[in-house]
């Protein structure tokens, strides 16, 4: 109860400082702001959240990724499976936080938060960006935090390998926060968000290439992974961190191809932005829809 009162009082707070403003570009770029700090404020609050997100990626990580080692003598030329799990993982960390907040606008709906901040006077797609960079930004510090155990699976401390891999990160992020507030803007149940966001995700997270090698896989299997947006978020962070460890290459640093063709990591990560910026303008025409 104690959260509610303080949800309720910040979304009075973003009403009241709106109207007050009144109308315009400005006062839409502090709505948008005042949503990105409601959502780390949030964040911060729940220690428990914080934790139990963590708990999965862990146990894929440590769990899964020295059991299934096991299996593979001295690894795979040198380098251990938790190594090549790594990147999978770290997007697992972040599509599943990603989504989990995104999520509270249902939640948000259900105690009537969400009607107080769309009767606000500022551009409903405001709020739907706000929302989107508040869900990156939680997201991708999961995923730093995550980070801070690449040196126990054989990934080194580089500065410019762990400023990579936060950008892509963030990247992924805005694209799954993305993705789940249009999913949120037309479901009222938690529990429905909830189950079809699982439908959802485990598909794509499997199929990303984040657990296996793209090389090798049968004709039906390399086209759903060719498909899967994911596929070309999830590439990049793997690219990154074999480039630093096997300059010259390496058996496990599979990359994506159309054809014969290397699809360059530029054009991966173009192609997920322009994803992300697409499931943007598709929730806010949502949420312009009366409900």
């Amino acid at each position: 109860m104690i959260g509610v009162a303080r949800d309720s009082a910040t979304l009075q707070r973003t009403s009241a400082e709106a109207r007050a403003a009144g109308p315009g570009r400005k006062h839409d770029l502090r709505a948008v702001k005042i949503v990105w700090q409601r959502e780390l404020i949030r964040f911060a609050q729940d220690r428990p959240r914080i934790l139990v997100s963590l708990l999965q990626p862990v146990l894929f990580l440590f769990v899964l990724g020295t059991g299934l080692g096991s299996l593979v003598s001295g690894g795979a030329g040198g380098v251990s499976l938790r190594t090549f799990l790594f990147p999978g993982v770290l997007g697992m960390a972040v599509m599943f936080t990603a989504m989990f907040s995104a999520a509270s606008i249902v939640w948000d709906r259900e105690f009537g938060f969400l009607r107080e901040m769309l009767v606000a006077p500022v551009a409903r797609g405001g709020i739907v960006l706000g929302k989107c960079l508040g869900g990156a930004s939680v997201a991708a510090f999961q995923g730093v935090i995550l980070l801070a155990l690449a040196g126990t699976v054989g990934v080194p401390y580089s500065p410019l390998l762990i400023l990579t891999l936060t950008g892509e990160l963030l990247l992924l992020a805005f694209v799954i926060t993305a993705l789940g507030v249009l999913l949120a803007a037309r479901i009222r149940s938690i529990q429905s968000f909830f189950s079809l966001t699982q439908m959802l995700l485990m598909p794509l997270f499997f199929l990303s290439g984040a657990l296996f090698p793209l090389t090798n896989l049968p004709t039906w299997l390399q086209v759903l992974t060719h498909v899967n947006p994911l596929t070309y978020a999830v590439d990049p962070m793997r690219r990154a961190v074999f480039a630093r460890l096997s300059p010259g290459g390496h058996p496990l640093s599979t990359d994506v191809t159309w054809g014969s063709w290397r699809v360059p990591t530029l054009l991966e990560l173009a192609l997920v932005a322009a994803l992300a910026l697409a499931l943007l303008a598709v929730a806010v025409v949502q949420f312009r829809r009366p409900d």
